[in-house]
């Protein structure tokens, strides 16, 4: 059987079957970097205005001044270089729909994240939330996926991905020649630890 592709009916209609239902839900967008995560958690935003809110796992980077401590800024973006526990203790706020939260936003432009950015009103019945590593059992990822009602497993054809993503570092302030080998190196090891993760998904949806 293929693969759904972005906002096909079967994407619509589980979303939809969520809101209707009621309560608070929470679904995982994971992928390798550049697979088109950010692309299909617009699309949702869009399909379903006001309905659901997009927490990017990105929020919980490291401050750059800490991987640099750390000796961990030339792999930022590894499992190590985030604040998992935060991010877990994040989901479990999310669940429980008690009150206004507020999540961190990654700044491309600053290298940093922003506290406090993106509120979460507990009348919010979906919150999608999109990283690289929610599929992850370990590095302190294991309770990710737990905590989701469901994780779709995010593709993009690889030659594409990979020129997506040379095309965003440069965009970011890289060099050509940096952005290249930093989508090659770091990046690239990065996306392999997060394909070994696609079996635990509950769907795999391919993008353009």
């Amino acid at each position: 059987m293929p693969e759904p592709t972005v906002l096909d009916a079967t994407l619509l209609d589980r979303v939809r079957s969520w809101i209707d239902t009621g309560g608070r839900h929470l679904l995982g967008l994971a992928g390798a970097p550049g697979a088109g995560k950010s692309t299909l958690s617009a699309a949702l935003l869009t399909a379903f205005p006001g309905q659901c809110v997009v927490v990017p796992m990105d929020g919980f980077h490291l401050a750059q001044s800490e991987l640099e401590r750390l000796g961990r800024a030339a792999r930022k973006g590894a499992p190590d270089t985030f604040d998992t526990a935060g991010y877990v203790a994040l989901l479990r706020r999310l669940r429980a729909a008690e009150e206004t939260v507020y999540a961190p936003e990654y700044r491309r432009d600053l290298h940093n994240a922003v506290a406090g950015a993106i509120p979460v009103p507990p009348e919010v019945p979906v919150v999608i939330t999109e990283g690289n590593y929610l599929l992850l059992d370990d590095h302190g990822f294991g309770p990710v996926h737990g905590l989701l009602d469901e994780c779709w497993f995010v593709e993009l054809d690889e030659r594409v991905r990979l020129d997506r993503l040379e095309r965003r570092h440069v965009a970011t302030g890289k060099s050509p020649v940096a952005a290249h080998e930093w989508t090659r190196g770091p990046d690239q090891r990065n996306a392999e630890l997060v394909a070994a993760t696609a079996a635990r998904a509950d769907r795999r949806v391919r993008v353009a």
